[in-house]
């Protein structure tokens, strides 16, 4: 069975508390970033970029068996491990769950006040597009 967005956010934070510096937090997205697997250079289209971010962010939505999935790539690599961290909460729930997700883990981990404007900026965008695609998937079943 599927974990629970909820599951997976607890597992992040548990995950993050073990890093007591920041700087650690960051190599730690820095590795997530580099173990998302690359998107198909195909997809990497203007309708999957991400508006709103400063670097580039393509991320590819599809149903299956009434579950959202979500692929994402970044030219930039914090932001790649920052969409990864996302990818990895919401890819594989019912579009209903990813709306209604909180992802109160990003406030756990303390990401928001540790990330420059422009990357807490991109990653409100970043989670606002994969709702939004999600909501779209809503109307198509």
């Amino acid at each position: 069975m599927n974990k629970s967005i909820e599951e997976i956010e607890d597992e992040i934070v548990e995950e993050f508390s073990l890093f007591d510096e920041w700087m650690d937090k960051y190599e730690y997205i820095i590795e997530l970033g580099k173990n998302l697997p690359s998107m198909d250079e195909n997809l990497k289209t203007e309708d999957r970029k991400v508006s709103g971010c400063q670097s580039q962010v393509w991320l590819n939505t599809k149903s299956e068996n009434g579950k959202v999935l979500f692929e994402a790539d970044s030219d930039a690599i914090i932001t790649k491990g920052l969409v990864g961290l996302l990818v990895r909460v919401l890819s594989g729930q019912r579009p209903e769950d990813v709306i209604n997700a909180k992802l109160g883990f990003i406030d756990k981990i303390g990401m928001k006040e540790h990330l420059s404007p422009n990357r807490a900026n991109g990653l409100v965008a970043m989670i606002k597009h994969m709702k939004l695609n999600a909501s779209s998937l809503i109307n198509k079943n």
